[in-house]
């Protein structure tokens, strides 16, 4: 597989999906591929680097499984733990990734690399669902679940942990956020009538939006640029993957980008135009598709 460059066996973008795109670049989506595992909840993904990538999910054990792309991937290895929800992971630096996850207690469960790796610590709460997690700074970590309420928990890391705050909402997914700017926060997650919710910071918090869909598993939300989102969610047509963008002007449809998956997806994205999602497919193991040249 290659990670740049021409992507063998790679599908052109539709002429519907209206990404605007300099006319020298031809981006186009792969097909599914499958890397492995035995995973019974997750993925999780960050990139501290072009062309680095670092998965994560839980194993058969609800320990915290590893497997990386560095130029070429690499087995999966067992992080230990002992988790009770799909993981969410950041990269603020080079060799730097912040992993979360709910533990047995419910309490947020954190464990960080920053050239080795760091034991599992507690960071307390009364979670349901989750986790995400994102960064828009070094040593700044915004970290988001969903409470015994349906509603969603903040707690964030600026030089010390602060406490959980309730952001409202009445989730009925895990949620995922990603930052793009300085105080810049995007948040999405599924309402309980299977819509896609928004919600962003930008110095305040705003009200949450609803972005349509008929949504059964999710969310996944990714950005390459200021003011670019793309968002995914499978959909409730046979587990495939549902794909939902903002290009700084507007939001465009859903669209279908197939698949059969199992669980939640997530996805990174590492350069302008280049974006990983992974999920777990059908035979547990964890698949991946991109977009990019």
């Amino acid at each position: 597989m290659t990670l740049s460059g021409a992507i063998a066996g790679a599908e052109p973008i539709s002429t519907n999906d209206d990404n605007v795109v300099p006319p020298e670049y031809n981006p186009v989506w792969s097909k599914w591929e499958s890397l492995g595992g035995e995973l019974t909840e997750g993925v999780a993904v960050s990139s501290w680097a072009p062309n680095r990538l670092d998965c994560f999910a839980v194993g058969a054990n609800r320990t915290l499984q590893h497997k990386w792309f560095d130029g070429s991937w690499h087995d999966w290895e067992d992080l230990g733990g002992e988790l009770y929800s799909a993981p969410a992971a950041v990269s603020w630096d080079s060799n730097r990734i912040d992993i979360f996850a709910i533990g047995k207690d419910k309490s947020l469960q954190h464990k960080w690399y920053d050239g080795s790796w760091h034991d599992w610590e507690s960071l307390g709460g009364e979670l349901t669902e989750g986790v995400a997690v994102s960064s828009w700074a070094p040593n700044r970590l915004d970290c988001f679940a969903v409470g015994a309420n349906r509603t969603l928990q903040h707690k964030w890391f600026d030089g010390s942990w602060h406490d959980w705050e309730d952001l409202g909402g009445e989730l009925y997914s895990a949620p995922a956020a990603v930052s793009w700017d300085s105080n810049r926060i995007d948040i999405v997650a599924i309402g309980k009538d299977k819509s896609m919710q928004h919600k962003w910071f930008d110095g305040s918090w705003h009200g949450w939006e609803n972005l349509g869909g008929e949504l059964t598993e999710g969310v996944a939300i990714s950005s390459w640029e200021p003011h670019r989102l793309d968002c995914f969610a499978v959909g409730n047509d046979y587990q495939t993957l549902h794909h939902k963008w903002y290009d700084g002007s507007s939001w465009h449809d859903w669209i279908c980008r197939g698949g059969k998956l199992y669980s939640a997806p997530t996805a990174v994205s590492w350069e302008s135009h280049r974006i990983d999602i992974f999920a777990i497919g059908n035979n547990t193991s964890m698949d991946h598709k991109w977009y990019g040249q």
